[in-house]
């Protein structure tokens, strides 16, 4: 019930949420690189939390990792955090402050410190869903923040359409025909032309920080 209703609360919030049931899926799941972050409960089937976070540790798996668990003991909260965990959150929990943990330790990941990303031209509020461009700011659609919110945690990196793909849709989601194309000019139409740049042939970025 709680898998199930964070996994709501996350894709309501514009992530898109990938869910699995016990340990041994998780490593499996999480060695292709492709998440931005983890929330793992310590107390799964096959293989416990502990093992799926040593085994992403052991394999230089950078993703943040927040725990999620009812174990209280302060031994265990050590025990996660020595072992390479960037939060732990006890249940049961408010899933606003989860989320906001969780955009902060992706905000850390990707380099930047301040709530509001930007790049010096381009900014996104990721409470809000507001972007700034120059004169012109709008609240964007949930799978138009996704595809800025990618773009901005790594200014000046060009990300293809797979990338994008899956940072918008999460594994059960049906990936529309030309919807990153789609997106990018719903956002461009909203902040102006420039605010997303086309490297041909190999995809999208927003410049580096000005």
């Amino acid at each position: 019930m709680i898998g199930e209703a964070v996994t709501v609360a996350l894709k309501d919030a514009t992530y898109a949420a990938d869910w699995v049931r016990d340990g041994a899926s998780a490593i499996a799941a999480l060695g292709n690189g492709e998440h931005q972050a983890v929330l793992l409960d310590l107390g799964l089937p096959k293989s416990s939390g502990f093992d799926v976070l040593r085994r992403l540790r052991q394999q230089g798996n950078p993703v943040p990792v927040i725990i999620v668990s009812a174990r209280d003991a302060v031994e265990d909260r050590i025990k996660a955090l020595d072992m390479g965990a960037d939060d732990y959150v006890l249940k049961p929990f408010d899933v606003h402050e989860l989320l906001a943990r969780l955009r902060a330790v992706i905000r850390r990941h990707g380099g930047q410190a301040a709530p509001v990303l930007s790049n010096g031209i381009v900014s996104l509020d990721p409470v809000t869903r507001e972007a700034r461009h120059g004169d012109a700011a709008c609240v964007l659609s949930a799978r138009e923040f996704s595809l800025l919110h990618a773009l901005l945690l790594r200014p000046g990196a060009i990300l293809g359409r797979s990338e994008l793909e899956e940072r918008i849709y999460g594994w059960n989601e049906e990936v529309e025909s030309n919807a990153v194309d789609f997106l990018i000019h719903g956002v461009r139409k909203k902040l102006g032309a420039d605010a997303i740049r086309n490297v041909r042939g190999a995809g999208w970025m927003v410049d580096k920080h000005a």
